[in-house]
């Protein structure tokens, strides 16, 4: 999964996020992210038809809840054939071993449990003042990051600001995957700790999720193969320099 481009597919229906795909799928199949409100819309039957037309999923649920309950989602997760599944660290060591223990009950060795720190809109202000939790937000998210890593899960979600400690601390199969990625020039919008393609690629970041550069863009097509060119050269560079 390293160094690939996730394309957040964040519409509102189905119909919406296929007519995206058509202008994507004549090149490869694209690996996509469905979160909460197109889960919600087109249901589970449509991710499983994404699975069977040869695409890689990212299904992005933030689970959080008691740990019963989000084992029960993991095992309805996990029989969808999904290759991703998001849950948030706050919830916990339990929540999330309980997670883990279902997926490996599941069977479904290829789903990936990844564990959302510290969302890319949040700063240290709405940290510490609304959250009340003290401290940077780096240091939160190492500490979540380092708790999911010890809980068993396959990797975390972080800000390309925190991808070079969350590497160092859970090893090259840990894995970082990086929202709030923005193309130089690119507005912000509602995220807070933004960062480009190619620095996040060059801090080592596994997979770069992207989603309004690509799905609002004139020429979504050419939007996606310019990020990954930018992420593939980053990578290239990266070797150059470390291998």
């Amino acid at each position: 999964m390293r160094g690939r481009v996730v394309i957040a597919l964040d519409f509102p229906t189905a119909e919406e996020a296929e007519a995206l795909l058509s202008r994507l799928e004549a090149e490869e199949k694209p690996f996509v992210k469905v979160g909460m409100q197109l889960f919600y819309a087109a249901g589970p039957r449509w991710v499983e038809r994404l699975k069977e037309r040869g695409c890689d999923v990212f299904l992005d649920l933030k689970l959080h809840d008691i740990p019963n309950t989000v084992a029960g989602a993991v095992d309805s997760v996990a029989r969808l054939g999904v290759d991703l599944l998001t849950l948030h660290a706050c919830g916990g060591r339990a929540m999330m071993e309980a997670a883990r223990e279902a997926r490996d009950r599941s069977g479904a060795s290829s789903l990936r449990l990844v564990a959302v720190t510290q969302l890319t809109s949040l700063d240290q202000r709405v940290l510490n003042e609304e959250l009340g939790i003290p401290g940077t937000v780096e240091a939160c998210v190492s500490r979540y990051a380092r708790m999911a890593r010890e809980s068993g899960m396959d990797g975390a979600v972080c800000s390309g600001w925190e991808v070079e400690g969350i590497k160092a601390m859970g090893g090259p199969d840990f894995l970082a995957v990086v929202p709030g990625i923005r193309p130089k020039g690119e507005a912000a919008q509602d995220q807070k700790r933004v960062m480009t393609p190619q620095e996040a690629a060059a801090r080592g970041a596994d997979l770069l999720v992207v989603g309004r550069p690509i799905t609002r863009a004139a020429d979504p097509a050419a939007a996606y193969r310019a990020i990954v060119r930018a992420v593939q050269n980053a990578g290239r560079d990266r070797c150059g320099l470390e291998c």
